[in-house]
């Protein structure tokens, strides 16, 4: 393999302005080797990240002047010996000044970037495309430092952009509601929204059951990301609202929940559903007084398995929890199963006990709950919007991204309607009553039947 050159970087320019206001031109350049030069000790020594030098105190360069008075341009040095071996043939594309990430490139880069496509799958597409990695002309590293240009640009600035864009939302459809708390510093506080859909998935068709909780913390400034979801007729998840709170306390709650209030000022929820958190429940108590409030039953059954001394007759309470539908049954066998396990000291299981009324079955199917019993929809729910939403999104990142994940789950509840019209579920009888069921009959309630 030949020797073929060597990464080249400009060192200074001089400009001369003939017109101060207007005309401003370079009148002597130096181009120099990448390597000219020695790293300061101070930067080498107090970086965060330790990095190889590359430079030698290599004196190549190529020095120009302009000429004034005849308007033109002259070599006044130049040194073309290196003081180390030049770049061979195969690797000539990843030197700095060879590489070239073109704006065509970066809006490329950032419209995959919107639907979460990760930049070393970029750079495989982008591979493909061009027949191989050496005609990319670009490295993974280019792209990792554009984007943190970007997230730079717009931090600092992005409570105002994402009020402008509520705003300019709110002005295409004056049923967007949205409320963002404001300190006397000017920093964002709690924000929650809800757009006209939302709303009136809410109001008139599935208000019914209310699900949230805060374990969705995905942006960069880490606030919690607080979903209000529901279920439709096709079993499906939708959301009647979202919130960024900076605190999980039972003001911040209380604040969410007042806001959900106005942006749906139909009846509260027959139930609530939530996980075990002493915050939450206050700020219910206080906002929602005729809501039922019940507990994320799943959460607590995973618990029961972690509990030291308790996962072994975790076969056995379920069953206990699952099967009796009746209180009194439940109040007995759960009695039976703690004393033959001599479990009767056992702080935590007294606790949930103590609590039954909030999560046992037997206790809460008397409220209407749309066929939930666990806030596993909001789980559910996170999981689908993280293929969009990741930790190093801005708050206008993750809006915009969340608005796309938002229309995505829109158009299968959009699909499932279709379906409903086109297509009836099986009848084994050819019954005028079984026909009225069966368009009665939502696709997602098939299986139920």
């Amino acid at each position: 393999m030949c020797n073929v050159g060597c990464g080249s970087r400009i060192r200074h320019s001089v400009f001369y302005n003939e017109d101060v206001h207007t005309n401003g031109e370079v009148t002597r350049k130096e181009y120099v080797c990448c390597k000219q030069g020695y790293a300061l000790t101070s930067t080498v020594s107090h970086k965060r990240r330790r990095r190889g030098c590359i430079r030698t105190s290599c004196e190549a360069k190529l020095e120009i002047l302009k000429v004034k008075d005849k308007n033109k341009y002259i070599v006044v040095g130049f040194n073309e010996v290196h003081n180390h071996d030049m770049t061979t043939v195969d690797k000539v594309h990843l030197l700095r000044s060879h590489r070239n990430l073109t704006e065509s490139t970066k809006a490329y880069s950032a419209d995959m970037s919107k639907v979460n496509i990760p930049v070393h799958k970029q750079l495989s597409l982008l591979e493909v495309q061009v027949g191989g990695l050496e005609n990319v002309m670009f490295v993974k590293r280019d792209v990792y430092n554009d984007l943190r240009d970007v997230r730079g640009e717009v931090i600092g600035h992005d409570a105002e952009l994402l009020k402008e864009h509520f705003m300019a939302m709110q002005e295409k459809n004056e049923s967007f509601y949205f409320k963002m708390e404001v300190d006397l510093e000017g920093r964002m506080g709690n924000v929650f929204w809800s757009d006209a859909r939302s709303r009136r998935a809410y109001g008139f068709f599935f208000g019914d059951v209310v699900v949230f909780d805060t374990t969705f913390n995905t942006n960069l400034y880490g606030m919690v990301i607080v979903p209000l979801l529901g279920v439709n007729n096709h079993r499906q998840t939708v959301l009647f609202g979202c919130a960024f709170l900076t605190s999980e306390t039972t003001d911040s709650f209380v604040w969410l929940l007042e806001e959900f209030k106005k942006a749906t000022p139909s009846e509260p929820p027959k139930m609530i559903i939530t996980d075990q958190y002493a915050a939450m429940s206050k700020a219910i108590a206080v906002t929602l007084p005729t809501t039922f409030h019940r507990y994320c039953i799943w959460h607590i059954l995973n618990k029961i398995t972690k509990k030291p001394g308790i996962g072994e007759y975790f076969s056995e309470m379920n069953k206990c929890i699952w099967g009796m539908d009746k209180k009194e049954e439940f109040d007995g066998k759960w009695e039976q199963k703690i004393k033959n396990n001599g479990l009767q000291d056992h702080a935590w299981l007294s606790s949930i006990h103590t609590m039954r009324e909030n999560w046992v079955p037997s206790y809460v199917k008397h409220v209407f709950s749309g066929g939930m019993s666990s806030s596993q929809r909001a789980e559910s729910c996170h999981s689908f919007f993280k293929q969009y939403i990741n930790l190093k999104n801005t708050l206008m990142e993750f809006i915009v991204r969340f608005e796309r994940a938002l229309a995505s789950q829109r158009h299968k509840e959009l699909m499932a309607d279709r379906v409903d019209n086109k297509k009836k579920p099986p009848l084994p009888f050819q019954t005028p009553m079984q026909h009225q069921m069966g368009c009665n009959l939502h696709s997602g309630n098939y299986g139920n039947v």
